[in-house]
């Protein structure tokens, strides 16, 4: 029975993976620091005598010990969210950064078949674009003045109107913001020491994950979780720029899958794969659909007009590539799964954190 390391492994997609793992007879072993940010309202014994070493991923000696008699390893460790990276650098690209290179170090001499790390896609910056003619625009990036004429969309080179397509991992990364840059060095770290040191390693671009056990009281989590915390209050969803900005929001129990075939699958070594839905989703549908759920219609979301550094205007997945290499395909759609998740929010204690979210970006002046 093969043993998998799971960093970050009590952790939203963590937990939902460790139940994956177990239920296809894997051993599991978690290293995780449980920073009170994420895991305030979490119960660290959620998996019995699941073994749990609890540790800094930068703790070097804790992270050695973590790793003898393991076969595979998981890396989900990490600082999380766009907004708070762009002003607490030193910490994302600490635990990020130097986290993925503590845990690399420590495993030179180590027998351990594979490591899958998990990417984002954060670092395609704006999604791939067509013109009406059909040309691909795969580096498109809106000037600082759009936002304040309130023209959110990007154009082409020689102004010419562009349509959001489908991203694929052919698209050149265009990393807009400290988290996109550290999910980046954390990808090509592990595929660099994969090829060097002979072990199979695979990066998981994970789009907009979602579903029942993200931390609702922090908001750098997930829209979805900032949405939900919000309505939860009374309070109503607040959404930067029109709302029509588009995102790929993909359930967690479909991103668990996806890790697993990444540790089973030897086609995927060495590659970077894209796991979503598949599907497109605007943010200010995404908020009407949930107060819908939650039984709150009433509340409208806040269109605060605003552009925050480091968003971008439209992502959403290409998964052929997961489709081929993994064998993978999402069985939990976000229209067809939200009265679980809103059962799951009734049932949580939401604190809305989403003021303190805003006043910490304002003051730094990343909000315009």
């Amino acid at each position: 029975m093969a043993l998998i390391l799971v960093t970050g492994g009590c952790g939203f997609i963590g937990r939902h993976l460790a139940e994956e793992l177990l239920a296809n007879g894997y051993e599991v072993r978690i290293l995780d620091a449980l920073i009170d940010q994420v895991h305030a309202d979490s119960d660290p014994n959620l998996f019995g005598s699941l073994e749990l070493i609890r540790a800094d991923i930068r703790d070097k000696s804790a992270v050695r010990e973590a790793l003898k008699d393991v076969d595979a390893v998981v890396h989900l460790a990490a600082e999380v969210g766009v907004g708070q990276s762009m002003y607490e650098i030193a910490r994302y690209v600490g635990a990020n950064d130097l986290g993925t290179a503590v845990l690399l170090e420590a495993m030179i001499g180590v027998p351990v078949r594979r490591i899958v790390v998990a990417s984002s896609m954060s670092v395609y910056g704006e999604g791939v674009y067509v013109s009406g003619t059909g040309e691909r625009f795969g580096h498109i990036r809106r000037g600082s003045q759009f936002a304040k004429e309130g023209r959110w969309d990007p154009l082409g080179p020689n102004g010419e109107v562009l349509m959001p397509v489908p991203t694929d991992e052919q698209k050149p990364v265009d990393l807009a913001s400290i988290y996109a840059l550290t999910k980046y060095a954390q990808e090509r770290q592990v595929l660099i020491f994969g090829e060097a040191y002979g072990v199979e390693a695979v990066a998981l671009r994970l789009f907009n994950v979602f579903g029942v056990g993200q931390a609702l009281s922090n908001p750098y989590t997930g829209v979805l979780a900032n949405f939900a915390s919000r309505l939860a209050n009374g309070q109503p969803p607040t959404i930067f720029e029109d709302g029509r900005q588009q995102r790929d929001f993909v359930h967690v129990l479909d991103v668990a899958h996806a890790f697993r075939l990444a540790v089973e699958c030897p086609q995927a070594t060495g590659h970077v794969i894209n796991v979503g839905s598949g599907s497109a989703y605007q943010i200010a549908e995404v908020a009407t659909l949930l107060a819908e759920a939650m039984g709150l219609s009433g509340i409208r979301p806040k269109i605060t007009g605003t552009v925050r550094s480091g968003d971008i205007r439209n992502c959403f997945a290409d998964i052929s590539k997961a489709r081929e290499l993994l064998g993978f395909e999402p069985q939990h759609r976000l229209e067809n799964t939200l009265s679980a998740f809103v059962e799951w929010v009734r049932s949580s204690n939401a604190i809305d954190r989403n003021a303190e979210m805003q006043r910490q970006l304002e003051e730094r002046g990343l909000v315009s």
